[in-house]
């Protein structure tokens, strides 16, 4: 058995001291948050955020957004399902009536549930117990609707041909639709879907080459506003993976054409953060210049407060 070999005994005496006055601090007075009182209001409640972190982050990017919608550049929104099933749609709407929306991208999902709040003022079904018996996602007038819209406008665009039925159809609360307000004010929004993704793709109304035909087209038009993006602002809330994938297309064609897209504020909302949207909505598309912006937070509460401080400087 071999002996065990001593450390030498490291003496604490020796060690060197600085002046805590010479000492770089990261936090000081200047940077702390006030208490907050009763009644105030949301400018006295924002100036009393600690300029630290994520607030810091939070004002950066009201800020940026903000300073778009003044100097007309653009703002595009990408949102997953999830943002229109925590009620967000009135939020969003209020930005684009502000020009702090000017382009909208969504997913599949994001764009069935829509169309059943402006139909039936509700949506969001119970997966696990329509899985049970297979009765989820068969709801007869959803799939039968977007077969109607995708085949009726063969020369649009998913979001475009969806926002314009819902119009033609005059459902009753097409007011609350995003797709429907955007084609109303003619701004851009698409939809982009992978097949099998959605629960219309399942029914006997599904036609794959409308489908395809159609978020292709969006995928396009995603590719002109990634061109404008040069001063303006992108924000990824939700979306994992379709699109920080779809939207990294999109910007590399824009780079490839010759578009100088390079400086603008990029910013991922989520509850948790996944690789693909801070890699590909905020780290690769800014390494040539712009702001690269994180928030983590539950989107029923942190879009509503993002959106109040946008209108605040506005």
């Amino acid at each position: 058995m071999t002996a065990r070999r001593k450390l030498p005994r490291i003496d604490l005496a020796r060690v060197r001291t600085i002046p805590l006055k010479s000492r770089p601090s990261k936090v000081s007075l200047a940077l702390l948050g006030s208490a907050p009182r009763k009644g105030a209001s949301w400018k006295s409640f924002e100036r009393g955020l600690p300029r630290i972190l994520a607030a810091g982050e939070f004002t950066a990017l009201a800020d940026a957004i903000a300073a778009a919608a003044r100097r007309r550049k653009t703002v595009l929104w990408m949102i997953g399902a999830h943002v229109i099933k925590t009620g967000l749609s009135p939020v969003l709407l209020e930005l684009m009536r502000r020009r702090a929306l000017t382009a909208l991208a969504m997913n599949g999902a994001g764009s069935i549930h829509d169309f059943e709040m402006a139909r039936n003022g509700a949506t969001s079904e119970d997966v696990a117990a329509g899985l049970k018996d297979g009765t989820f996602g068969m709801a007869r007038e959803t799939g039968e609707f977007f077969a109607r819209a995708l085949g009726r406008r063969l020369l649009s665009g998913y979001g475009e041909a969806v926002g314009a039925a819902i119009a033609d159809e005059r459902l009753p609360n097409r007011r609350i639709s995003l797709l429907h307000e955007m084609y109303q004010a003619g701004l851009p929004a698409t939809v982009h879907v992978a097949i099998g993704t959605d629960i219309t793709h399942a029914q006997p109304s599904a036609r794959g080459e409308d489908i395809g035909r159609a978020t292709h087209e969006d995928f396009r038009t995603l590719c002109a506003v990634a061109a404008t993006l040069e001063g303006g602002v992108v924000i990824n809330v939700g979306s994992a993976v379709v699109l920080p994938e779809v939207f990294l297309k999109a910007l590399t064609v824009a780079r490839n054409l010759g578009h100088p897209v390079r400086k603008f504020t990029a910013a991922n909302l989520d509850m948790i953060q996944h690789y693909r949207p801070n890699l590909n909505v905020v780290q690769r598309p800014t390494q040539l210049g712009g702001r690269r912006i994180v928030l983590t937070g539950h989107h029923e509460l942190m879009v509503p407060m993002l959106a109040q401080a946008i209108i605040e400087r506005l």
